[in-house]
């Protein structure tokens, strides 16, 4: 037995339309909608930044995270074995498979290109070096994408995670993120990533007492290499 809710759906939406002031349904509502996803207008923008990698430096260091500036991609690996030294932290790390070309062995890093170990029977993995798609100036947050190169649990399970980061990929705000997304992973000839993840500073959380604890859920630690140069 079926029943018929036309009836009751339509004094809903006359209703609706009562307390709109409208008289009549609009029948442009979907065409309006569909120009207004393929428009993908931005709300609200904050002022300009003079300049992005101060502003991102600024917010990062905000959210918990540390800094360095290197002059060039390659002078990524010895930074990242300057920072695990002045840490005191073992030079051993998982890092992205993307990031293979970069010299880790010459900076002295033992350096395995895999996601980490999630068994801890097997000793956990401690260091996670990743890259980025892209980072957000607005808020000093890192924007990972996943994939077969790029596996979202080198900067999830490792107690410390060290991004590496080209300076012309810093963007002012998130609806630039996703206007980066639409124009370099988007349409048909490419697709989506399965995740997107953002990243502001170590995991912490207040769950308890209010009390902020870093490293609750994902990393202790977060620490950014930004390459002004390829």
């Amino acid at each position: 037995m079926s029943f018929d809710t036309s009836k009751a759906r339509a004094e809903i939406f006359q209703r609706i339309r009562g307390a709109q002031k409208r008289t009549a349904p609009i029948a442009s509502d979907h065409a309006a909608a569909v120009d207004y996803l393929a428009r993908h207008p931005a709300g609200p923008q904050p002022a300009a930044y003079p300049d992005l990698l101060v502003q991102f430096r600024s917010m990062a260091e905000r959210m918990a995270s540390t800094v360095e500036s290197v002059p060039s991609m390659s002078d990524a690996p010895a930074a990242v074995a300057r920072y695990l030294a002045n840490q005191k932290i073992a030079p051993n790390a998982v890092a992205w498979p993307a990031l293979r070309e970069l010299a880790w062995a010459g900076a002295g890093l033992s350096v395995e290109f895999r996601p980490p170990r999630r068994d801890e029977s097997r000793g956990s993995d401690l260091v996670g070096v990743t890259g980025a798609f892209c980072a957000i100036a607005e808020t000093g947050t890192l924007v990972l994408l996943s994939s077969a190169n790029t596996p979202a649990s080198t900067h999830l399970l490792p107690e410390t995670h060290v991004a590496v980061l080209r300076a012309d990929r810093i963007v002012a705000t998130m609806e630039d993120v996703f206007e980066l997304l639409r124009r370099e992973q988007g349409g048909v000839e490419r697709m989506m990533p399965r995740a997107v993840n953002m990243v502001s500073g170590p995991s912490r959380t207040g769950d308890i007492e209010q009390t902020i604890v870093l490293g609750a859920h994902g990393p202790y630690r977060v620490h950014i290499v930004v390459a002004l140069t390829n």
